[in-house]
């Protein structure tokens, strides 16, 4: 499949080191500042919490990339500190030598204890692996990594539908099996409308399911009866060195690839909400208030925290902005 060889290959972007990062390719919610990280500590709180407060608490972040979540997530010092036993997953062997090796006392391997009972009860223990261990877990986080799983593109003709595929010498059409359901996901599709099929994507869900009591997901979401009526340039876009990229069949290996998830291709979830929305109900504003009291009591002679706080109200307005990031879609299973 040309996505997964263009993101993943042996020569594809992820693989050469592409990313997020304010020194890669583009920024996602983490890497706007600690602050994301600090009210994503508070949830795991709360669902810590709500599980009555087990030890070991396994947490696995799917696409963790260089780890800029999950260090923000420890420097906010949660209360489920202790217990927390936090799995980084990232296919990319270049993200996975970026993440830290042990964190606290008592590091773990997965490899070596995959069964929550058999880990350590002394924590809080980082451990990085290329893919989700079977379980059970009681938390799955993933931010903006099913827009990077690669889907099946197919466009409307006059007689019905084609599938979209890479040629030799550039993307040829091929009638769709009819086993596709595009015509029930997009009835009204216009001609020359172009959809992704994201089986990966339902697929993921489906087994993080599986595997934890919750999974939380963060994206940009559409339907697809919504694709087929923008240009597919509109819903597929490209990305590197913080700009947009070529077309996304074009360049491969040198850029990004993401599209917006269709979340009516995905399991029925339990709750879905934005971005904002979301992290309101977790304590971003109060946070925010909090850095605002730390900043005025020492403007006078500055710290790192009381820098780290002044900066909590930019960073607030754009993951709340309701025209970018406050418009991502928070899904949940549980």
């Amino acid at each position: 499949m040309f996505m997964e060889e263009a993101l993943y290959g042996s020569d594809g972007f992820y693989t050469r080191g592409g990313g997020a990062g304010r020194r890669r390719d583009f920024l996602t919610s983490p890497e706007v500042g600690p602050l994301f990280g600090a009210v994503l500590a508070r949830a795991l709180d709360h669902w810590w919490n709500e599980a009555g407060r087990p030890d070991p608490y396994v947490v696995i972040e799917a696409g963790a990339g260089p780890a800029t979540l999950a260090r923000a997530i420890l420097h906010a010092e949660p209360t489920c500190l202790a217990a927390l036993r936090y799995i980084l997953v990232d296919r990319s062997e270049a993200m996975r030598a970026s993440h830290p090796a042990e964190t606290g006392a008592a590091g773990f391997q997965l490899g070596e204890a995959d069964e929550a009972e058999s880990l350590p009860r002394q924590g809080p223990s980082l451990a990085s692996r290329a893919d989700i261990p079977p379980g059970p877990a009681h938390v799955i986080l993933a931010n903006e990594l099913l827009d990077n799983l690669p889907f099946d593109l197919f466009e409307r003709s006059v007689t019905g539908w084609d599938e979209v595929r890479m040629g030799v010498a550039g993307p040829v059409l091929l009638g769709a099996d009819p086993r596709v359901p595009c015509a029930s996901l997009a009835p009204d599709a216009p001609t020359g409308g172009r959809i992704a099929i994201q089986y990966q994507a339902a697929e993921w869900v489906a087994d993080a399911r599986q595997k934890a009591a919750r999974v939380v997901v963060f994206d940009y979401c559409t339907t697809t009866a919504s694709m087929s009526r923008r240009p597919w340039t509109d819903w597929c876009r490209t990305y590197r060195s913080h700009r947009r990229g070529a077309g996304a069949m074009e360049e491969p290996g040198s850029q990004d690839i993401t599209a917006e998830v269709a979340v009516d291709q995905l399991p029925r979830r339990t709750a879905d909400s934005t971005q904002a929305e979301f992290l309101r109900a977790h304590g971003i504003e109060e946070l925010v208030a909090a850095g605002r009291r730390y900043w005025t009591e020492h403007a006078a002679r500055p710290d790192l925290r009381a820098v780290e706080a002044r900066s909590r109200t930019s960073e607030c307005e754009a993951l709340l902005d309701p025209t970018g990031l406050g418009a991502f879609r928070v899904l949940e299973w549980y």
